[in-house]
């Protein structure tokens, strides 16, 4: 089994070339789409001209069958790697899942964005010397969504989903802007940024891809740290669903002891995954406190990998469509 840490930690180097872009704009400027190609009747490439980023951004988009009637749409957000697999020309979600085929019978808008590596798909503070600038938040909750409803039909009805540091953005977005989105999906993300561990494992993801967090939220102790931690902003849930997936580290179905990978796969993967186990049960219990549903899926074993992103997706729709009212 090939370890896709691309999207968890170990990012090759030779792909992380963020665009080099100017500083973004005023935010008072209007997005405008700049032009789309289609890559199939099914799959359109967007190229949304963002003054917050100051440059051109690619989304793709999955389109239902029935491209007449109006639907809700699915933000589906990457990990770490945002892109990395196919040096920036596509969302990893393409690349490594059956994502396309997936949705290919559901009535409903999948937008994926493409970049963002090692940016949380969070407004940074500062242009970053490698990753360029990322005011990722507002031009996925500002800039984009009216684009998307007035390209693609769509019906004002919004999920966000995401796996790793995307599922851990899901959850900051959906905390920073409820009236958006109707639901979130989280598949291995942890949704703790404040915690001297968690904040350690941010620091590692975002430095691994030669990123300074310190550009994101500032130092330790500034407040963007909390302003940006699902857990602490976890009452901007209510009312939402919610639905949360992760694994143990332990190895599961998608594992073979065959695998020469497999030493590699069960440190990196099988550690990633244990960490974001333990801060999905303080998630949990957090929202326990605060008596707010939620589902919580830790059936699966298994590491930080692609097969069960996959599998987290499937056992995720029906959360996701009651979400958007499929």
């Amino acid at each position: 089994m090939k370890i896709l840490m691309a999207t968890a930690l170990a990012v090759a180097t030779t792909a992380l070339a963020a665009p080099h872009a100017v500083a973004g704009g005023t935010h008072t400027e209007t997005a405008t789409v700049d032009h789309v190609t289609m890559l199939t009747d099914r799959r359109a490439a967007v190229f949304v001209d963002s003054p917050a980023m100051g440059r051109i951004v690619q989304v793709q988009v999955l389109l239902p069958a029935d491209v007449d009637a109006s639907r809700p749409t699915l933000y589906l957000l990457d990990g770490v790697g945002g892109g990395t697999e196919s040096d920036g020309q596509e969302s990893d979600w393409t690349t490594q899942t059956d994502v396309v085929d997936f949705f290919a019978d559901k009535p409903v808008n999948v937008v994926l964005p493409v970049g963002g590596t090692g940016s949380y798909y969070t407004d940074w503070q500062k242009t970053d010397p490698v990753l360029g600038v990322n005011q990722w938040e507002t031009f996925l909750t500002e800039e984009l969504p009216p684009l998307i409803d007035d390209e693609f039909d769509g019906n004002g009805v919004n999920a966000v989903a995401g796996l790793s540091m995307g599922g851990a953005a899901a959850l900051n977005l959906i905390t920073r802007k409820p009236e958006l989105y109707t639901g979130v999906a989280s598949y291995s993300g942890c949704a703790d940024t404040t915690s001297p561990e968690a904040r350690f494992m941010v620091r590692r993801s975002v430095g691994y891809v030669d990123g300074d967090a310190d550009n994101m939220w500032g130092t330790d102790d500034d407040p963007d740290w909390t302003a940006h931690d699902p857990m602490a902003n976890a009452e901007a849930l209510r009312g939402k669903v919610v639905y949360s997936s992760v694994g143990s580290g332990a190895m599961g179905e998608h594992e073979r002891f065959d695998d020469p990978d497999l030493p590699v796969i069960m440190l990196l993967g099988g550690s990633l995954e244990a960490a974001a186990y333990h801060c999905t049960l303080g998630f949990e219990q957090r929202l326990e406190d605060l008596g707010i549903p939620a589902t919580f899926d830790y059936t699966r074993g298994g590491t930080h990998t692609w097969p069960y992103w996959q599998d987290a997706l499937r056992s995720s729709w029906p959360s996701l469509s009651h979400a958007m009212s499929v």
